[in-house]
C-alpha cells in the first residue's frame, strides 16, 4: 500500500492505494476482514454509491442485483431531540438491543452535530455548548486552521453496562440533554437489525425513503487501457502514475463529465484533460453506470461488492465506488473505489480517500 504526498499544508485527505488479490467470497458469509473489505466497512455514513462496467454486462446486474428486493435500500428522516434516542422503548429496543445508525443535520466544522453508529454516540460540539453541558471531552480539528473556531468531541458508548438511569455518567448527559441539547433536529435513521413490533420510530412521525438505481446505460466512453503494466510491481512511481490516471477516469465518470466521452471536443484552452494512454490504443466502448443515492450503511456497500463479484464473470472489469456525506463547509468527503482490471485472476485496486480534521 503506499500512500501519496499532501501537496498543500491546508489539505485535509490524503489517498492511500492498494494494488493486491483477493479472494472469492464466500456468498454465505461476506468477508470483513482484509482488503478491500475492511475499507468498505471503515467508512462511516455513505451518502452515494455507484457501480460502473461494460454495458453488455449490464442485464446480468440488472435481474440478480437491481432487482433483488433484498437489496432495496430503505431509510428514515426524523425530527427528535437528541435526549428522546435515550428514553424508553427506542433506547431499549434500538440502541440497547438493535443495530441503527443516525447522523444528525449540520456541517461538523461549525455546528453542533450528533451521530450514531454501532451505540457510540457520537457530538461535534462549538466551544460554548461544549462549556455549557458539561461533559469531558476532548478538543477536534486541525490546530492552526485559519478561519475555524474551537471545536469539541464528545463520545459516549450506549451500549456500555454503565448506561442506564442512575448511573453517573449517563445521568450527566441526560441531563445536558434536558438543559442544552433540547432543541429538536432533523435526522436521517437506518436500522439494520430487524424492526420491533411496536415500532418506537412510529411515535416520531418519520417519513420513509427508498433509493432507487439510477441506471445510466449506452455511455460512449474513451477506455484507457485498465490492465497495469507489468513494471508496476518494481515501480513505486509506475504504480503512483497508473494509480493517478485511472482514479481521475473513474471519478470524471461518476462525475458524469463529458471529459471522457468518445464525441468530447472541447477547446484544449479551456480544458487540457486527456484520457490516459496513447490515443490510438484507447478504444470507445459503451459502459453503465448504475447509481444509489441516500443514507447507505457501509454494510450495504459491502454487500453489493460481493454481490457483483459473484454475478460477474471472472474476467470482466468494473468498478464501485462509495462516498461518504460532505464533512465540512469545504464539501470534503471520504471516498473508497475498487476496480477489477479486465482478466484479472482476482486482482484489484483500492484507493481510500481519507479526511483528516
Amino acid at each position: 500500500m503506499f500512500s501519496f504526498p499532501t501537496p498543500s499544508v491546508y489539505q485535509s485527505s490524503k489517498c492511500f492505494v492498494t494494488y493486491g488479490v483477493m479472494s472469492h467470497p464466500n456468498p454465505q458469509q461476506v468477508p470483513a476482514k482484509g482488503k478491500p473489505w475492511s475499507t468498505v466497512l471503515a467508512q462511516d455514513f455513505v451518502h452515494r454509491v455507484d457501480l460502473i462496467l461494460p454495458e453488455e454486462l449490464l442485464e446480468l446486474v440488472r435481474d440478480k442485483i437491481i432487482g433483488n428486493p433484498g437489496r432495496t435500500l430503505t431509510f428514515y428522516k426524523v425530527i427528535m431531540q437528541l435526549g428522546q434516542i435515550l428514553e424508553g422503548d427506542f433506547f431499549t429496543e434500538y440502541i440497547k438491543i438493535g443495530n441503527i445508525m443516525m447522523l444528525s443535520e449540520g456541517k461538523l466544522d461549525s455546528e453542533n452535530v450528533f451521530s450514531l453508529k454501532d451505540g457510540m454516540l457520537t457530538m461535534y460540539l462549538e466551544k460554548g455548548t461544549y462549556e455549557r453541558a458539561g461533559l469531558v471531552g476532548k478538543p477536534h480539528g486541525a490546530k492552526g486552521k485559519r478561519g475555524f473556531k474551537p471545536r469539541w468531541i464528545v463520545q459516549f458508548d450506549l451500549r456500555s453496562p454503565s448506561m442506564l438511569h442512575g448511573k453517573k455518567g449517563f445521568d450527566r448527559l441526560a441531563y445536558a440533554c434536558k438543559n442544552v441539547f433540547n432543541t429538536p433536529v432533523t435526522w436521517l435513521f437506518y436500522n439494520r437489525s430487524k424492526t420491533p413490533v411496536a415500532d418506537p420510530l412510529a411515535a416520531h412521525y418519520p417519513t420513509k425513503y427508498t433509493s432507487h438505481p439510477e441506471v445510466s446505460e449506452g455511455l460512449l466512453v474513451k477506455v484507457p487501457s485498465l490492465k497495469p503494466p507489468p513494471a508496476i510491481l518494481n515501480s513505486s512511481l509506475e504504480l503512483e502514475e497508473f494509480a493517478t490516471d485511472i482514479y481521475e477516469w473513474l471519478s470524471l465518470l461518476r462525475l458524469e463529465s463529458p471529459r471522457v466521452n468518445a464525441n468530447d471536443k472541447v477547446n484544449p484552452y479551456l480544458s487540457g484533460y486527456t484520457v490516459p494512454g496513447d490515443a490510438e490504443d484507447n478504444q470507445n466502448h459503451k459502459l453503465c453506470r448504475i447509481s444509489w443515492q441516500g443514507f447507505i450503511p457501509p454494510t450495504w456497500t459491502q454487500q453489493i461488492l460481493a454481490d457483483v463479484i459473484h454475478t460477474l464473470p471472472s474476467k470482466s472489469w468494473f468498478s464501485l465506488g462509495a462516498t461518504t456525506f460532505a464533512r465540512g463547509i469545504t464539501g470534503d468527503s471520504a471516498d473508497c473505489t475498487i476496480l477489477r482490471p479486465p482478466n484479472s485472476l482476482g486482482e484489484y485496486f483500492l484507493w481510500d480517500i481519507r479526511r483528516y480534521d
